[in-house]
């Protein structure tokens, strides 16, 4: 076998880290889609046929700007491998990669809080972007609801740039992107606000052992990224028929 270095081409594990990041801003992120709910027509609000697409459409165009973000640390991923070399380009990413998604599990288990700190460093974005989403409001159709949910997207958020961290890594434009995709999936049950999904993520969200828990299985992917070989997921396919 030969190690693939581009360790989130396993997008299972970036699905899982959207799964417990979501687990851990269910608050956040439901209040925000009961908001724009409430924003919407009565009759939508009514019927449950009307109102699953809108909610689907913001949070499609929420993953569309995660998988556009992907985009730009990939540009950023092969920007500094060309300057300082394959390997070490790579080497360096994934070291970085392991330690932000350590912060993000120790502060999804509540043992690091002042990771939340680290979303200060997309509100300079998030003021140029956030007046766009307001001039959407109220959505009158699903095409403003996607609208709504790209801008909603670059909301400041540590956990997605952890996920932005492990897309770095992932070694080419095309699989940043697919990663931040991946990423978002995981997201959806819990915020899509619709069925039984919600409510238990809701209930577990609130138990301090089920966080411990998602945030110790975040560090052990942290620990996948800094030590891929450890990884049997980051072996191609190509790689295990030789």
């Amino acid at each position: 076998m030969v190690l693939d270095p581009a360790f989130p081409t396993s997008y299972p594990v970036a699905f899982m880290m959207g799964f417990l990041s979501s687990v851990h801003c269910i608050g956040m992120c439901g209040s925000i889609i009961g908001t724009l709910t409430l924003s919407l027509d009565a009759k939508i609000r009514a019927s449950k046929a009307a109102l699953i697409p809108y909610v689907f459409n913001y949070n499609a165009g929420r993953i569309t700007s995660y998988a556009l973000a992907g985009a730009l640390v990939g540009i950023l991923d092969l920007l500094i491998v060309l300057s300082i070399g394959k390997l070490d380009g790579y080497r360096l990413l994934q070291i970085l990669s392991a330690l932000i998604m350590t912060a993000s599990g120790l502060y999804i288990g509540g043992w690091f809080p002042r990771f939340a700190y680290l979303e200060k460093a997309g509100l300079k974005l998030w003021k140029l972007i956030e007046p766009y989403g307001r001039r959407l409001l109220p959505v009158k159709n699903r095409l403003h609801a996607f609208l709504f949910g790209m801008v909603w997207g670059w909301l400041p958020c540590g956990l997605v740039y952890a996920a932005l961290a492990l897309a770095a890594t992932a070694g080419s434009i095309p699989q940043s992107m697919l990663t931040m995709l991946f990423f978002g999936l995981g997201t959806l049950p819990a915020v899509m606000g619709v069925g039984i999904m919600t409510g238990l993520l809701t209930r577990l969200s609130r138990l301090r052992y089920f966080k411990q828990a998602a945030g110790l299985f975040m560090i052990v992917l942290a620990l996948f990224a800094a030590l891929p070989w450890l990884n049997p997921m980051a072996y191609t396919a190509h790689s295990a028929i030789h």
